[in-house]
Order: structure tokens, then sequence, then C-alpha cells
């Protein structure tokens, strides 16, 4: 399906004006809508084109800049030592209370947007599994995938670093997907254990895939990317997002040129 390009708009929070990127199908119709969150480097390449990759499945995407209160607009991390540690810094910097009032903008934002149906899904990467973690707890998610989801198991998101996502798994109302990779030292066996555990002890509808793969294996830049694992992440993902949100009422051309829709 052919997109257009992405749309900025700088949506509403109580810490200030926070840069989305908004990328959609350019066929008429509505529909679903996806929040996807970034890892610590913000919206870079590898987020862009999985952003894109969604749109052009049948999706309305919106893709916050988690770090907008620290950051101008537009400020994308590189992918070094110098990106790394001012993300990790930035990643404890913020409230956590700040990142569930930016979840809540883009969910509002997506909710209510012309061109989405109002059915909600939730995507995120590394740090971005954890906040969409804690989007899911949000009642109108229907259905949520984390990628190699850091931080929840020790409860290090925000500043103070003393998170309760773990706590609040019961608030998940959601279809769950957790992916991971085993050879992710960011989230070793014994992490991923008390993961399931809660959410099995919490009796969330989750399915749980553990990969053969190093932290970042689904980005397509660097020596960690594995094009055999991330097209598997891809395809389970757009399995559960289109199985519990639909997939709107796409406009198509048939062959005679007349426009008929799909349902």
């Amino acid at each position: 399906m052919i997109i257009r390009d992405s749309e900025a708009v700088d949506l509403p929070t109580p810490a200030g004006p926070m840069r989305t990127y908004l990328f959609r199908p350019a066929a008429e119709g509505r529909y679903p809508g996806i929040l996807l969150f970034s890892e610590i480097f913000q919206v870079t390449g590898p987020i862009r084109r999985t952003a894109a990759l969604l749109a052009g499945h049948g999706f309305v995407v919106a893709v916050p800049e988690i770090y907008h209160e620290f950051l101008p607009a537009g400020t994308v991390l590189a992918y070094d030592q110098a990106g790394a540690e001012k993300g990790n810094e930035l990643k404890i910097a913020k409230e956590l209370t700040s990142y569930d009032t930016d979840a809540r903008a883009v969910l509002d934002f997506l909710k209510t947007h012309p061109l989405c149906t109002g059915k909600l899904g939730v995507m995120g990467i590394c740090i971005g599994g954890h906040l969409s973690f804690r989007a899911c707890m949000h009642p109108e998610v229907q259905a949520g995938v984390c990628f190699y989801a850091t931080d929840i198991h020790k409860r290090g998101l925000g500043k103070g670093k003393c998170d309760n996502s773990l706590e609040r798994v019961k608030d998940i109302r959601g279809e769950m997907l957790m992916i991971w990779g085993r050879q992710d030292p960011h989230v070793p066996g014994e992490g991923r254990a008390k993961i399931y555990q809660a959410m099995t002890d919490a009796g969330c509808n989750f399915t749980w895939h553990e990969f053969n793969g190093q932290h970042a294996f689904l980005r397509d830049e660097g020596h960690r990317y594995d094009p055999a694992l991330a097209l598997q992440g891809y395809a389970l993902t757009l399995e559960l997002f289109k199985r519990k949100l639909g997939e709107g009422d796409l406009q198509t051309a048939s062959d005679s040129g007349v426009k008929e829709t799909k349902h």
C-alpha cells in the first residue's frame, strides 16, 4: 500500500508540546491507529521505516519524541556511545508520570483523528517496549506489542528509577505480544521470567516469543540486525493488529478504475 510521507504535529502535554510524526496510507478511508514508541535515540531512520511498514499495511501510525521536554523538536540521537549515554541519561531524568501523560496525549489524538477508526494498538522497541507495556494499561488499547522491553524487571524507568509497571500488570486489558532476544544482556533470563510470571499471575492475555537474537535485532542498522528475526517479529505484530483492530474501510481501485470499498 502506498503511504503518505510523515506529517509532524505538536501535541500538547503537561510538560510542553510533543513533536509527533504521523504515517498513514495514501488511499482514502479510515484505519486503526497505532502508537509507536521509539528506542532511546528517538525517531531515527529505522524507527521511521518501522512506522512506514505499519502504515503500508493499513494503519495510522503516530510516533512521538519521547524526550520532548529536554531536546529541541526534531532531535535524533546517533547510534553511538554518546547517543546511548544521552538517551540513557534522559530515560531516568524524565518523570514517570510524564511518560504516561505522553501516551495519553497520543492515544487521544489518534482516537479522534478523522482518518482513524478509533480502534487502537501500541508497539514499542527497547525503552519503547516498556512504554508500550505501560500504555496498554489504558483501557481502550486492544493490542500491544513489546520488542525486548527494557527495565520492566528491575523497575528502572523514570526519575528515581522506581516505576510500578509490574505492580500494574493487572490493569492491562488488551492482548499482548511479548518478543525477546535470549542473547540480550539488558533483559536476562531471570528478568524475563519475572515479567512472564507477573503477567501470568495477573491473568493477562498474551503470547510470548524468545528468539536467539541480540538486543536491537529489529533495528535495520548496525551489526546486531537480524533480518530473518525481524521478518518473523513483524509478521507476528501484523497478525495481532489485523486480528484485534481490523482493517478499517480501505479504499482500493479495481481493474476497471472504479473505486470500491474493502471491508
